[in-house]
């Protein structure tokens, strides 16, 4: 009888921007002053489009809506890194990505208004439309990762999803699958660590989510989910080991829902105010406040203006939704199948 070790792993998490804004240089991503300006001003308009989606479902002008406060890098670092032709599979709580990449914002708040005319996604943008139902749209980026194979397309495919869809099947089936074909697909696991008011772990006795991909046969990294330039950092590095055929990734944002779950919850009743304190304090968008700032780029009223200019964006996709007509009854037809069945077709037809 002997016993031999058959493998070895390690999972590590990066960290490249700490909670002072100081940073390590070594790991730091080439990025322009200019690029990492613009990151600011996109998680700051992430932040007030959220502000104020919330506040129109409160004025009952929108329809339920999940914030994303306090996943703004998670969202904003790993959108910046895609290209135009890579395929985007999100979530529900993906507005920050969906900002990054130019998706109209009337047609964001459109969708959250109840309207489904909003999931047509504009031709220029290679998003798949919102997934409601958890998890489920892992499988079908695994699928498109496979096809983009089969067509020799150099693009990566991009699945965003939170830490509760790591408990479905749907999951775990798509991992295993990536890894046996060795697709170009990045998981990308916003770890918010609540799914709805079940804490993280009531979910997984795992030490990480990230040592997950372990068991699918590729690797599988942790990062600061607060610190846009760690989310970049690995995001980069994933896309290029994709693209080059070298396999999948499953990258592990752990970060934190600093808000609500959705418009509908009360969070208050499951987690306690210092929590939520303790996370404040590492907000995403005053970490990298304190990095400018250091930089001699930022100050309290260069602030005020980017905050303003968001404003002004968002008032006026408020505005534009708000004008659209609403939809006629055939409508809601379009979209449903390539081709109608007869059914539907004389259904459509009477309305």
């Amino acid at each position: 009888m002997s016993e031999e070790i058959l493998a070895t792993f390690e999972v590590r998490r990066l960290t490249v921007l700490n909670e002072n804004g100081d940073t390590d240089e070594t790991l730091m991503p080439e990025l322009t002053d200019a690029e990492i300006w613009r990151m600011y001003e996109l998680m700051v308009l992430a932040r007030s489009f959220d502000e104020r989606a919330v506040a129109l479902q409160r004025e009952g002008r929108l329809g339920t809506y999940p914030p994303i406060r306090g996943q703004e890098a998670a969202q904003v670092g790993s959108a910046f890194a895609l290209s135009w032709a890579d395929w985007v599979f999100p979530s529900f709580r993906e507005m920050g990505a969906h900002l990054t990449l130019g998706y109209p914002i009337p047609q964001l708040l459109q969708y959250w208004s109840g309207d489904e005319r909003a999931q047509k996604v504009p031709p220029h943008l290679n998003i798949f439309p919102f997934c409601v139902a958890v998890g489920s749209q892992i499988p079908h980026a695994v699928g498109a990762a496979l096809a983009a194979r089969y067509r020799r397309d150099p693009a990566a495919v991009v699945v965003y999803f939170g830490d509760g869809a790591t408990s479905k099947g749907d999951f775990h089936e798509a991992m295993n699958m990536a890894g046996v074909y060795g697709l170009p697909v990045l998981f990308i696991c916003q770890n918010n660590q609540w799914a709805i008011s079940v804490p993280l772990k009531g979910q997984t006795a795992s030490a990480s989510l990230a040592q997950k991909a372990i068991a699918y046969g590729f690797q599988g990294v942790q990062v600061d989910g607060n610190d846009i330039f760690a989310v970049y950092r690995a995001t980069q590095q994933a896309l290029a080991k994709a693209r080059s055929g070298s396999g999948p990734t499953f990258i592990e944002c752990l970060t934190y829902r600093m808000a609500d779950h959705t418009t509908a919850d009360d969070a208050g009743r499951y987690r306690s105010p210092e929590e939520v304190a303790l996370w404040n304090g590492r907000d995403p968008i005053l970490r990298l406040e304190r990095f400018l700032a250091a930089r001699g780029s930022w100050s309290e009223d260069k602030g005020r203006e980017v905050r303003s200019q968001a404003t002004g964006i968002i008032d006026k996709g408020v505005g534009e939704m708000e004008a659209m007509p609403p939809p006629e009854v055939a409508e809601l037809f379009d979209g449903t199948l390539a081709t109608l069945t007869p059914r539907q077709a004389g259904q459509r037809k009477v309305r």
